[in-house]
């Protein structure tokens, strides 16, 4: 099969101290560190990385009294303005009626503000007919207790 090497394991031993280690520190990888064993003897070896800390638990708070009127309003309000909105298209022909009856009054009134002067300007200057009648009347009296006496012209 496979031939055999045999090869010798040797061991760094403290009495075989060497000036220049085999690795400089920036070299180590991660997860590995340089450690003393038992007999004084320094080796690289993989150390148990501690896990992180566990987070801490939730700790369940109180909803807030205005979080839970909100809640409780919102279908309140929202049923509210669905309401309206269904009221408010039931209504509309109606006050799409009114409004235009609105409008036909603001055009009545504003027809008699300016008809109804000219039309008794019209009535006035024709006197049905006949000429215009003028009225004049001159009051005189004498003296501060005097009779007063007056003439009516109608022309």
């Amino acid at each position: 099969m496979y031939p055999e090497t045999a090869y010798e394991i040797t061991t760094f031993t403290p009495q075989q101290r060497t000036e220049n280690p085999g690795m400089l520190s920036t070299e180590i990888p991660p997860g590995v560190q340089m450690v003393t064993l038992p007999g004084g003897m320094r080796t690289l070896a993989y150390t148990l990385q501690q896990a992180p800390p566990a987070p801490p638990v939730p700790v369940a708070q109180p909803i807030p009294t205005w979080a839970k009127t909100t809640a409780l309003l919102t279908p309140t309000i929202g049923g509210g303005i669905a309401a309206a909105g269904v009221g408010l298209s039931y209504a509309a022909p109606g006050l799409i009626a009114m409004s235009e009856a609105l409008w036909a009054a603001v055009a009545l009134i504003a027809a008699a503000a300016v008809g109804v002067p000219m039309l008794l300007r019209i009535c006035r200057t024709t006197g049905a007919g006949r000429g215009t009648t003028t009225i004049t009347q001159n009051i005189t009296a004498t003296g501060m207790f005097g009779k007063a006496n007056g003439t009516i012209n109608h022309r």
